[in-house]
């Protein structure tokens, strides 16, 4: 790893800040977002993973992370033990004395540094609003593309720029302008992309009943993969980490087969 600084950062000024910009006080989720494993108290090098899991863990300490932002934490609800996996994970982080911090909901929703902003970012979505209703909360973006663009182009430039493999439901207008963006597994979604008029949803993971849905009701659907559509958000932060604080911030890319 290329050793560009040596600034060394509190971990308590560092979670104070992503609590703040995360506005995790404000956001009512599953995952138990914020710092999960608290490890060292000076942080050199940031991990960003989009999981919680073992291989992200000792990629963080190969690269001598003393933390590690992951957009799907650890904590979902709570820890009914800590035994087998999980026992092992968290000895893992001790040992190491390796952060563990972890933002779902609000990395997905944020208006600058959230994975659905961000591809909208990607794609130059104008005339924002809100989309994508999880459980009271908007999640996700829709809005309008700069001008009419031809669905199987659309899902190459987002290929492209996410990597992995896109599948595409080419089921509505060859040539698309609105759009709804919602990462991960919005499988109840499309049916409110449908009511809403919009030429192509844009999510992460597909499931099966789509196809007829789609179909039927003529729409266009992108699936970026659930982790591809997901890695943006992280990515984001790291930026603003490196900018604000100084320290470098390193993608640990451990893509899955979804």
């Amino acid at each position: 790893m290329k050793q560009i600084k040596t600034k060394r950062v509190p971990r308590d000024a560092l979670v104070k800040f992503l609590d703040r910009e995360l506005r995790l006080a404000s956001i009512q989720d599953l995952s138990r977002n914020g710092l999960q494993v608290e490890g060292t108290e000076k942080i050199r090098h940031v991990g960003l993973a989009v999981d919680a899991c073992q291989e992200a863990y000792e990629a963080a300490a190969h690269e001598d992370c003393q933390m590690i932002i992951t957009h799907h934490g650890m904590i979902w609800g709570g820890l009914p033990s800590i035994t087998k996996t999980v026992y092992r994970q968290i000895k893992y982080l001790f040992d190491h004395e390796i952060n563990l911090y972890a933002a779902h909901l609000p990395l997905d929703l944020h208006p600058k540094y959230g994975n659905n902003a961000q591809i909208a970012d990607i794609l130059r979505v104008r005339s924002r609003k809100p989309f994508g209703d999880y459980k009271g909360t908007l999640v996700g973006w829709e809005g309008l593309l700069p001008g009419a663009v031809n669905i199987r182009a659309l899902s190459d430039r987002l290929e492209k720029t996410l990597g992995g493999n896109n599948t595409l439901l080419p089921f509505g207008k060859k040539e698309i302008r609105r759009v709804g963006i919602m990462s991960g597994r919005a499988t109840d979604i499309l049916a409110e992309a449908v009511r809403k008029g919009l030429d192509c949803f844009i999510t992460g993971e597909p499931i099966h009943e789509h196809h007829h849905l789609a179909r039927e009701a003529g729409i266009n659907v992108i699936y970026c993969g659930h982790y591809h559509s997901e890695k943006v958000g992280v990515q984001a932060m790291g930026k603003l980490i490196e900018k604000k604080f100084g320290i470098e911030s390193i993608f640990l890319d451990i893509p899955t087969i979804m």
